[in-house]
Parts: C-alpha cells; sequence; structure tokens
C-alpha cells in the first residue's frame, strides 16, 4: 500500500506533548503507519524523545526505548505499538487516515475550545493503538523536560514496530533478544485497548495441522479408496464435544477454548481424497506452559484416535500470569481503580512474563473497534488513561 507520506512531502511533526492528549492522539493517527511502514512515525517519535533532556534514547529499528534514570527503587515499563494494520476500503469508511472527529470539532493552534469528552475521534489506529501511545508520548514529556516532576518509580517507555504482522517481526521481540536489559523492571503496562480497565496476564494459544490419512481413488469406484474427509469425522465430533475450561489464577477467571479453525482435503470432484488437514486452536490459561498445553492438546485428539505423529505444532504463545499481588501491581490497581479482568487474547504482556516482569494491559479505547472500517476512540477515554497512570507515577501531583 502506497504511504500517503511519500518522498519529498514535509515530514510529520507532533503538536508539543503538553497539548491535550486527545489532539496529540489525532496527529498521530494523520501519519500513515501501517505495518512496514513505521519509519516515519518512529522517526517522528525518536525526534520528540531526544529533545527531552531527561531522557536516554535507544533506537533498535524502527523501535524506540526511552527511560528515565532517576535512581529510584523500582523500575515500569509503559510499552506501546506504533503500527496499524491496513486502511480499511470500504466506501465511506471512517476508521482510515487522515483522522476526523464527530462532530466535527474546530481545533487549531489558535483555537480554545477543544472537543468535549463525547466527541469522537475516528481513523485507523485510534484504539489499536495510537490512542495509547499518545498517552506515553504525553507522559514522556511531563516526566522528561528539565522541571518536570520526579516520579515515583523510574519509567522506561518502548514504542515498537510490526505487533499487528508475525510475531517472528515484532520490535518488541527484537528487544527481548538483542538488548534485554533494556527492558528489566518490575512491574510493566501494555496500553493496548481495555476501555479504561485493567486485565490482567493474558491466554496462551497454540495451532496445530492434524493430518487424516486415506487412500486416492476414483470417485465412481470410491469403495477401492479411503475417504480422508470422511475419516476427519471423530476428530471433528471430539472437537464440537470439548467442554473448554474456566480457570482461576491469581483471582482472575480465564475462559479456555480448543476449536478447529480451518480445514482442507481434496484434489478434484473426481477423486477421494487421500489425506484431510484439519487447523486446531488451543488457547489456553496462564496455569499453563507451553508444554502442559501441548499435552492437554494431544490427550483430546488421542480420544478421537489421532496419533502424534500425525501433528504438527505450528505456532505457540506462552500465556502469562497477572502478577497483580507484586507490590507495583497492587499500586497501580489502587491508583487507576476498577475490578481487573482478564486477558481472553493474547498480548504481549506475555513476552515481559517470559523475561520475569509481570504486566498488564491497560488503555483507552474499546478492542471491540480494533481493526474494523468504524474504529474510533472518545477523547474523554484518552483524557482518563493518561489522568489515571498520572495518578500511578505521579501521586499527590
Amino acid at each position: 500500500m502506497e504511504s500517503p507520506h511519500p518522498a519529498g512531502s514535509p515530514a510529520p511533526v507532533l503538536p508539543p506533548l503538553d497539548s491535550d492528549v486527545a489532539l496529540l492522539t489525532a496527529s498521530l493517527l494523520d501519519i500513515h503507519s501501517v505495518s512496514d511502514h513505521e519509519g516515519p512515525l518512529a522517526d517522528v517519535v525518536e525526534a520528540t524523545l531526544r529533545a527531552l533532556p531527561r531522557l536516554r534514547v535507544e533506537r533498535l529499528g524502527d523501535t524506540l526505548v526511552a527511560r528515565t534514570d532517576f535512581g529510584l527503587a523500582s523500575r515500569v515499563v509503559l510499552a506501546g505499538h506504533l503500527d496499524t494494520v491496513p486502511l480499511p476500503t470500504a466506501p465511506g469508511a471512517r476508521g482510515t487516515v487522515p483522522s476526523r472527529w464527530e462532530p466535527p470539532a474546530a481545533v487549531g493552534p489558535s483555537d480554545s475550545d477543544l472537543p468535549a469528552d463525547t466527541d469522537l475521534l475516528y481513523g485507523r489506529g485510534a484504539t489499536d493503538m495510537k490512542s495509547g501511545v499518545a498517552v506515553q508520548l504525553a507522559l514522556a514529556g511531563l516526566m522528561g523536560h528539565d522541571a518536570g516532576p520526579v516520579p515515583a518509580r523510574d519509567v522506561t517507555w518502548v514504542f515498537y514496530d510490526h505487533e499487528e504482522v508475525g510475531s517472528e517481526l515484532s520490535g518488541l521481540g527484537r528487544v527481548v533478544r538483542e538488548a534485554p536489559e533494556l527492558l528489566e523492571a518490575d512491574f510493566a503496562v501494555l496500553l493496548e485497548p481495555t476501555d479504561g480497565v485493567v486485565e490482567g496476564g493474558c491466554n496462551g494459544t497454540c495451532r496445530y495441522v492434524v493430518t487424516v490419512p486415506g487412500v486416492a481413488a476414483h470417485s465412481g469406484r470410491a469403495w477401492r479408496g479411503v475417504n480422508a474427509v470422511h475419516a476427519a469425522a471423530p476428530l471433528l465430533a471430539a472437537l464440537a464435544a470439548y467442554e473448554p475450561a474456566t480457570v482461576r489464577v491469581e483471582g482472575l477467571d480465564y475462559r479456555e477454548g480448543l476449536n478447529a479453525v480451518r480445514i482442507h482435503g481434496g484434489t478434484a470432484g473426481n477423486v477421494i481424497p487421500d489425506a484431510c488437514t484439519v487447523e486446531v486452536n488451543f488457547r489456553f490459561a496462564p496455569d499453563k506452559d507451553l508444554e502442559q498445553a501441548h499435552e492437554h492438546v494431544f490427550s483430546v485428539l488421542a480420544t478421537a484416535g489421532v496419533g502424534r505423529d500425525q501433528v504438527a505444532i505450528t505456532d505457540e504463545s506462552a500465556a502469562a500470569r497477572p502478577g497483580l499481588d507484586h507490590p507495583a501491581a497492587a499500586a497501580f490497581v489502587a491508583a487507576v481503580g476498577g475490578t481487573p479482568q482478564p486477558k481472553y487474547g493474547w498480548t504481549d504482556v506475555a513476552r515481559f512474563s517470559a523475561l520475569g516482569v509481570p504486566a498488564v494491559n491497560f488503555g483507552p479505547g474499546d478492542a471491540l473497534l480494533a481493526h474494523t472500517d468504524e474504529e474510533h476512540v472518545s477523547a474523554g477515554a484518552i483524557r482518563d488513561c493518561l489522568a489515571a497512570l498520572t495518578r500511578w507515577l505521579l501521586p499527590g501531583a
């Protein structure tokens, strides 16, 4: 997809970081950053961070890591990704680039009236997750300039690329592999959209391809073959009958799921299929590690007569425990309020968990709007998220 910022056009810029965070979000939305095109946004974020004298900034590819160094007793990470999924193509879609306010708001450098809390900001990445990135930048601006307040904990900010594509491309994963010391911390917050509710940890996810063999034959003489699609029936029946568990981990209830998500078999309309493949996805609670998750799936498949030699593991991502009993996490929940909920999907909190850093998801916007043609966030939700994190990092401010 061609970038809206072609070579030779003016470099994108952001408003001052002490501007209204909703307007900062709109400026981020106006910078095209579909996965593989994060460079221009990473450049402007880097320039913005390097202008803050209290921050030490490092860049790995299109990922930026900025850190305070006040020598405080603990350190926390605020992380968010810069990339978005591709822009919507449906006629009339509003969640695109550039951003738009509804109802329309005349907001410019000389205007004193900012959008009301009920005003909605539409654009690709409004929820997933440039509103969260705007909150990160606003906090960096607050604590990073010379006269800024000193937080209760040292802070590391991570702005990373390639979250919306294959996990092997993740900029956060790159930091884990190449410079894990930059992520050392006592606690982390991933500013994914949660509607301002703390979502602890996350489910893990694994994918398997099960191959059911058959014997090919002409369909006019079907008795000479073995239909692999038919032979997959016991497997599908076992998956349909499977009753997923709800598992309580550290006070949160995680719902599991084991499902066939794709099936393929056959080569032609007059040939008995000699193989059928069924892709299976297991979403599992953080009481299990990857080995335990695999063993559970193998045991279910065995009830359908499927042997391990018929199963290929094609993808695996570990779950993350919520870690809400950690003092920094408890202080976070107390500051932001509300009742913590489990995260059913997989997020990058699992990367922090693998490093021994407990992490939660907390950010503005409704996750159900992510990747939709109508992606939007309210100005009030962004401001509320910033206020909550400010209460946590700057108690008494």
